[in-house]
């Protein structure tokens, strides 16, 4: 075993416990620019109905209706586990896109003939 694949092992470990689990307990409150866009608006509940806003002519994306629009998974009906299996998913395509393209972009020592390697010893 390489050096390193402890490392990366104990990282990928951390990152999924993060996003399966701990993902769930994140404030659900809107950040300072979801806030900022709003002020100045009438607001019921998530949806403006009125006033003057930088959020007011804001649209649904593009993706909106995709499987994990929205940090979960609309498949599933728990809400706990359709987060935890967002994050799972999202964590483990970013290791495989991360760990191609460290793969493809490595290193790579040129081969030494065998007759030159023979003749050092």
């Amino acid at each position: 075993m390489k050096r390193n694949t402890g490392f990366i092992l104990a990282g990928l470990f951390v990152s999924l416990l993060l996003a399966g689990v701990v993902s769930n307990y994140a404030s659900g409150s809107p950040d300072g620019l979801d806030s900022a866009s709003t002020q100045g608006c009438e607001v019921d509940g998530e949806e403006i109905v009125g006033g003057a806003c930088m959020g007011s002519g804001a649209q649904d994306h593009e993706l909106a209706d995709s499987p994990f629009a929205d940090y979960g998974l609309t498949a599933v009906d728990n809400a706990f586990l359709g987060t935890a299996v967002a994050g799972v998913v999202g964590v483990l395509l970013t290791f495989a896109v991360a760990g191609g393209l460290f793969w493809l972009t490595r290193g790579r020592r040129p081969e030494e003939p065998a007759d030159a390697l023979a003749s050092e010893r």
